[in-house]
């Protein structure tokens, strides 16, 4: 009877133990990537780009908020993962929007502020006003959409010009080999798009008009985020993780206002 009695008491000792020990598992403290997984689910992420987006004045501008979000979330992912150089420097081709619209955005993100907001033709195979076609394949004469990192500056047949690398594989992967490259052209300007009804179109590369070449490529230049845009397309990229973005994005926003303090 005696050994029973401790043996029902050992029992109820090592069930409170168990207890015990599930307890503290649910209510310890949380893991990083639960307290990241919190800070989406409260959509503080979602607020802070909406702030951001107002702040840049990018609804005036013509700017879609659903397409700042993509790219600001690829550009966060980019910075993670070492890839971006100093300049907060985000600019966006928006191919949602016809040529004769200005639908390139040039925006310093620690600013705050809209640095150029200006025309940017397509490929000439991508469609006539509003570009519908896309790929990645040489000698296709068609516009890549994703994510691109600014290259090298070099002195071509466009003259002053900076190159691209293409960072979605099977988008646009293929830029280096197809010689997509920013360049400045004759056929991005007003004239054009009053005598055509639209911009006139390149080879496959982001042109933008001669006289504003070599400020855009300024800008830009030296490992920044270039976005080139079209919603209609099925894209997928492994630089859209949005619980990434807000960690970096909302940790980065915390550096900058202590600076500011």
């Amino acid at each position: 009877m005696k050994r029973e009695t401790v043996g029902i008491a050992m029992f109820l000792l090592v069930s409170i133990g168990i207890v015990g020990v599930s307890w503290k598992k649910v209510e310890g403290p949380q893991t990083q990537q639960e307290t990241i997984k919190n800070i989406a689910a409260d959509s503080l992420y979602s607020r802070y780009i909406d702030t951001l987006y107002h702040a840049v004045r990018l609804d005036s501008a013509g700017l879609k908020e659903e397409v700042f979000e993509k790219a600001l979330t690829g550009f966060y992912n980019m910075k993670y993962s070492g890839l971006l150089h100093a300049k907060s420097v985000l600019t966006i081709a928006d191919f949602d929007q016809e040529s004769c619209k200005k639908r390139l955005y040039i925006i310093d993100l620690d600013h705050k502020k809209l640095i150029l907001n200006t025309w940017v033709a397509h490929g000439q195979n991508s469609g006539g006003d509003k570009p519908s076609y896309f790929s990645n394949v040489p000698n296709s004469n068609q516009s890549s959409i994703g994510f691109f990192l600014t290259g090298e500056i070099y002195y071509g047949k466009h003259g002053r010009s900076l190159k691209l690398d293409g960072m979605d594989q099977g988008y646009n992967n293929n830029a280096r080999e197809r010689a997509i490259v920013l360049h400045g052209a004759d056929y991005v300007c007003q004239e054009t798009i009053d005598q055509l009804g639209r911009l006139g179109r390149s080879q496959g590369c982001p042109a933008v008009a001669t006289k504003l070449a070599n400020q855009v490529i300024n800008a830009i230049s030296d490992r920044t985020v270039l976005f080139i845009n079209n919603s209609e397309q099925s894209y997928h990229s492994a630089f859209l993780n949005e619980t990434l973005a807000a960690s970096v994005a909302l940790r980065q926003d915390e550096l900058l206002a202590a600076k500011m303090d």
